[in-house]
């Protein structure tokens, strides 16, 4: 019987059996018609992973295809597709920009490339040690727009060619403001530039709360030259083996779950926090009340990629933590305030475990329940919200009966093996 990944390589070249010509649009729409050479790698990876993903590409040769054709492009030169006669605006970000359409087209004609020696012979694809199950849901609500943005990424080590024997997995949730722009460009770049920090192998933690503000830095040059005013709060979790490591900027939060007990892994940023105030009020900004505490009136975040005229007030420097993981962790939930405004920590333990009850401890839909139950308690915005099981859903469930008076209490950073580390 043919592997899935030779059927699917074979199913795709029959639909694409020749490279695209010079006149032939690329097979999916670009972010932008200009790109900065530092954006390439990472606007090519995130079309070719929507592509890939509605084709229905096996994730690990998907991740592996991606990677392999990103190398090749990055290699190859790309001067001919320089954008010649720059006007003020698009000369003032950078004095390179690269066409957006030929660079997609020359890198799905590599990719086809690829896929064609691969089905001659296909290279070993590893797959994770690590037990994961993962459920995600999101939903507009009723607001007009959908600003959430959110990225799961078990397939790390294979998007971006890591061959030890350190198992590897991102995710996030993004949640814009003012326009999708800014959390768009977080979830296609953020995790990229994690993975391209000179400190991701010897220090992770480093390399993910430095990864938010490179992203900010390289929005921002964005904006400018587009005069894109979004922002998005951000939170991230990147495990490394043993090691959860987490990073945020604003009010999206993630928690952890461990025997059936909250563990706090972060303080949200907002403008009340006195820490927060203080660095805002000492730049020359302000805090003020108009139905809940905002920066200069406006934002009621403190912390941010993008908010280009907000700028310093709002900031780009991460908070990050990380947590040694002892194996008896249930899950990690990261969500947006949408979900956090409604529904306290506590009660994620309880909704929890009441839908692994009721599905015999099937946990692929506990996302969609956690959802439906912060619009029951009154969210009107945009909410986003992942939950990563660490171990399998059934043994939770297992270990609750056996001790059904265990507690969702919040045990807190001061009682576990927790550290944290932020940029001011």
């Amino acid at each position: 019987m043919a592997r899935p990944e030779l059927a699917w390589l074979a199913g795709f070249l029959r639909d694409f059996p020749g490279p695209l010509g010079p006149a032939e649009p690329p097979p999916w729409t670009a972010s932008t018609a200009l790109l900065r050479p530092d954006e390439t790698a990472a606007e090519l990876t995130e079309g070719a992973r929507g592509f890939l993903g509605r084709r229905g590409a096996p994730p690990l040769l998907a991740a592996s295809l991606i990677h392999a054709a990103v190398s090749g492009i990055l290699q190859s030169d790309l001067g001919d597709l320089k954008k010649q006669n720059l006007d003020q605006d698009e000369a003032s970000d950078s004095g390179t920009l690269l066409e957006a359409a030929p660079l997609q087209r020359r890198f799905f004609n590599k990719l086809l490339e690829i896929c064609r020696e691969w089905q001659k012979e296909l290279p070993a694809l590893k797959p994770s040690k690590r037990y994961l199950q993962i459920s995600i849901h999101a939903t507009r609500n009723t607001r007009r727009k959908m600003e959430d943005r959110h990225v799961s990424l078990p397939e790390f080590n294979q998007l971006f060619g890591l061959e030890d024997d350190v198992d590897r997995a991102y995710f996030a949730v993004y949640d814009g403001h003012g326009g999708i722009e800014a959390a768009n460009y977080a979830a296609a770049h953020l995790h990229v530039n994690m993975a391209h920090h000179e400190k991701l192998l010897e220090n992770p933690a480093e390399a993910l709360r430095d990864s938010f503000q490179k992203t900010d830095e390289m929005f921002l040059l964005r904006a400018r030259r587009e005069k894109l005013r979004s922002g998005t709060t951000g939170v991230s979790c990147f495990l490394v083996d043993d090691k959860l490591h987490v990073a945020w900027l604003g009010d999206s939060q993630v928690m952890l779950v461990q025997q059936g007990k909250v563990i706090t892994l972060m303080e949200p940023h907002k403008p009340e926090r006195e820490d927060e105030r203080q660095r805002i009020e000492d730049l020359g900004g302000c805090i003020t009340y108009m139905d809940c505490w905002r920066v200069n009136g406006t934002l009621a975040v403190s912390r941010a990629i993008g908010d280009l005229l907000q700028k310093p007030y709002i900031s780009g420097c991460a908070d990050g933590a990380s947590f040694e993981l002892t194996g008896t962790e249930d899950y990690v939930l990261l969500a947006c305030d949408g979900f956090f405004d409604a529904i306290q920590p506590g009660e994620v333990v309880d909704h929890v475990l009441e839908h692994l009850t009721q599905n015999h401890g099937d946990g692929l839909q506990t996302a969609e329940r956690l959802v439906a139950a912060a619009k029951e308690s009154g969210s009107t915005d945009n909410i986003t919200v992942l939950v990563l099981f660490l171990r399998e859903p059934k043994d939770i469930v297992a270990d609750c009966l056996r001790d059904p008076k265990a507690s969702p209490v919040d045990e807190g950073a001061p009682g576990s093996f927790f550290s944290f580390g932020a940029n001011n």
